[in-house]
């Protein structure tokens, strides 16, 4: 009789607690961040397509970006010139990823589609505490699509176990291992056009330590798994003139803050910038370098930036000849074939099977906060205030 009893006060005590962890288990609840500052963008986005002679059937799946806790997405508008060809829309199954699909048939010349719609950004701060985060025992199975090693893109595998256990050697909070990779990441890969994989490949990213956003990001994802805990790799669009728009950012499920964004890639080529400025000295370079990390890994979405896709290796709808790895600004193909992924940011790069055109008119005075020092100044007082 004692033993029941005090099976049920032990019962009575695990039960409650295992449902406040599950109660926080949701891969398809909003941010939980603060959010602030605001910025609503006219965007004029195009992109001149090129099937190779004499293709058949020219098929163009363009992302659509919608409207969540981060985002407010408002007039949209798809047309095509100089042929009119009315789009399809509709989502991916996997992640719920939008897209307007086109097909061309016997195209001739060059194709453009263009896009016009208004988007409201906000900036997104988690200001994470390692010691809120809860260690989870067993994920819902509606997180396995973010938690399994796939068949390209985000992989797992012996190689990166091992390689945790280099970086981490002992196991502890989730947030501070997943700290200690992002800073591992920051000093021992980089940045690179020319040897990249364009598709969030974090097997690019741990054999070559090299390549662009998405193979940091993919890489970090990978790690994140090993740890056992939900990661995406979620790809946007970055509203300032570049060569190549699209940019990418990770996305790790630590309950209870949800998905918690962190964008490693940029914040290394920051760092570079700070302690490489000539007009700086060695103080000011610490004390930014120590607010630009603060900011990293607080979790931090910039309103510079918008989410178009989430997740990586997916059928797209309608069905293409193949699952993607990730969708970059368009995924096309010709008489089933892909068309070859383009980095205009590449300097041996000459020709490409599309190129985007693109234009962003904010409703105020913006600027990027991963080239501009002034708010990190303003985590650098924070901080101080704080010590």
């Amino acid at each position: 009789m004692t033993r029941f009893l005090l099976l049920c006060w032990v019962t009575s005590m695990c039960v409650p607690a295992l449902a406040a962890e599950q109660s926080t288990l949701d891969p398809d609840a909003p941010y939980q961040a603060v959010r602030s500052n605001p910025v609503t963008y006219k965007v004029d986005f195009r992109v001149v397509v090129t099937a190779p002679y004499k293709t058949k059937v020219l098929k163009v799946w363009l992302p659509l970006p919608e409207s969540d806790y981060g985002q407010e997405v408002t007039e949209g508008e798809l047309t095509t010139f100089p042929v009119k060809v009315e789009p399809s829309i509709a989502k991916e199954e996997m992640f719920g990823n939008k897209f307007a699909y086109f097909e061309f048939t016997e195209p001739q010349g060059a194709l453009i589609i263009r896009h016009q719609f208004k988007i409201k950004v906000w900036e997104l701060r988690w200001n994470l505490n390692p010691d809120r985060v809860i260690s989870v025992s067993q994920w819902p199975a509606s997180f396995d699509r973010y938690r399994k090693g796939e068949s390209q893109s985000v992989v797992v595998d012996d190689r990166f176990e091992a390689l945790f256990l280099q970086i981490v050697p002992q196991r502890g909070n989730p947030l501070r291992d997943m700290w200690a990779v992002m800073t591992w990441v920051i000093k021992n890969f980089q940045y690179d056009h020319a040897d990249a994989s364009l598709q969030a490949s974090s097997v690019h990213g741990l054999e070559k330590r090299r390549g662009h956003c998405s193979d940091y990001h993919g890489f970090c994802a990978a790690m994140g798994r090993v740890m056992g805990y939900p990661t995406r790799v979620t790809y946007g669009i970055n509203t300032f003139p570049k060569n190549s728009p699209s940019h990418c950012k990770l996305e790790v499920f630590l309950p209870p803050y949800g998905w918690v964004s962190f964008d490693v890639s940029e914040t290394q080529k920051l760092i570079a910038a700070i302690q490489n400025d000539p007009h700086m000295d060695s103080t000011r370079k610490d004390r930014l370098t120590k607010a630009a990390l603060h900011r990293l890994l607080a979790g931090f979405r910039d309103n510079t930036w918008f989410l178009q896709t989430r997740g990586t290796d997916y059928q797209l709808a309608p069905p293409a000849s193949k699952r993607v790895p990730v969708v970059r600004t368009i995924y096309a193909e010709a008489d089933g074939v892909p068309l070859p992924e383009p980095d205009p940011a590449n300097k041996t790069q000459r020709t490409f099977a599309w190129m985007t055109a693109h234009h962003y008119a904010p409703d105020r005075p913006v600027t990027d906060p991963f080239e501009d020092f002034t708010s990190l100044e303003r985590v650098s007082l924070a901080d101080d205030a704080r010590d």
